[in-house]
């Protein structure tokens, strides 16, 4: 029997090696998910962006067999949960639910980030949102009309959910397209804005509505106007800016799922389809009317656009606003 030559044997090593290295990754991409996923959430607890999240979450487990938990991380406008998703192995047990201005604003007013945002890939755009522009009962403010009156006459102080966050991204559109007097308070996330237009800390706010809703139907906030293009199925009878004459102002917040960007195609093909499962059950469905949420189902290069064609906008309206995270 002819022995094998020094040089048969190393390509024969090499390509052993090569074929072991290659198979966890194989094994993880065909079996996913074998063991419990992580989906971050990088804004507080209580909120829009963390009820749908728990709701994805509670979903997808039921879906793929395994645990979906969500751990909350949130700081710095949501650059903390992004840079911990960005270092995470790239093997689909760590995910993030955001909205979309973590990538579309936060690139255009932080002098630098912890994370490159081409560390972050979107896996799919669950939803879409407008935000409610609502006025502390204490102002005596009913409309739109006689919001943009009182701005004339002299600032307000608009409450937001932080710096860089949609809320404050809608007061900066305001101040642009209107040369409006606003001046931008912001608080520690939607709840504790909120709390400050009802106790007349601040006389307006641009926030998500179903935080806002249970006080507008107490008649301790009033619900002047909606961002979205269509009018809120939580509050039907509210205008859209633009049919109040302000097509400008609007704005929809986008909410994704997102991991990092090397991240094994196959593994993504399993979350999009798991995650398309999700979106047409009636359960599902109701706990987005319920968050006044429109579905999206984006993916790939899709949800990519779209990305990029906000954070355009989002680039020029920071620069013109001065937005700042401090």
């Amino acid at each position: 029997m002819k022995t094998p030559s020094l040089h048969a044997l190393r390509r024969l090593i090499c390509g052993t090696a090569a074929a072991l290295a290659l198979t966890p990754a194989l094994t993880i991409a065909q079996a996913y998910p074998v063991k419990p996923v992580r989906i971050i959430v990088n804004n507080p607890a209580g909120g829009p962006t963390d009820i749908l999240a728990r709701a994805t979450a509670e979903a997808l487990q039921k879906s793929l067999k395994q645990p979906f938990i969500v751990d909350n991380k949130t700081g710095a406008g949501g650059n903390v949960g992004a840079d911990a998703l960005a270092k995470s192995l790239a093997d689909g047990y760590t995910l993030m639910i955001s909205f979309d201005t973590t990538l579309t604003v936060n690139p255009h007013i932080y002098k630098s980030l912890p994370f490159q945002p081409g560390d972050l890939r979107p896996v799919f755009i669950l939803a879409s949102s407008g935000l409610l522009v609502g006025a502390s009962a204490s102002t005596g403010i009913t409309n739109f009309p006689g919001l943009v009156d009182a701005m004339r006459r002299k600032p307000l102080n608009f409450a937001s959910g932080g710096n860089g966050s949609p809320g404050h991204l809608g007061i900066e559109i305001f101040r642009e397209s209107g040369k409006f007097g606003i001046q931008h308070v912001p608080y520690r996330g939607n709840n504790p804005a909120v709390t400050a237009i009802v106790a007349g800390e601040v006389d307006a706010g641009v926030l998500a509505t179903p935080g806002m809703l249970p006080h507008v139907k107490a008649g301790k906030i009033h619900a002047l106007a909606v961002t979205s293009r269509q009018r809120s199925r939580l509050l039907p009878e509210v205008p859209t800016v633009a049919e109040a004459g302000f097509k400008d102002l609007q704005l929809e917040v986008l909410y994704g799922v997102f991991a990092p960007r090397q991240t094994p195609d196959a593994v993504l093909r399993t979350l999009e389809a798991a995650l398309r499962e999700v979106m047409q059950q009636p359960e599902f469905q109701a706990r987005l009317a319920n968050l006044d949420f429109s579905a999206e189902g984006l993916t790939g290069a899709a949800a990519r656009q779209r990305l990029d064609e906000q954070s355009a906008r989002y680039a020029r309206i920071a620069a013109a606003g001065g937005m700042h995270p401090e």
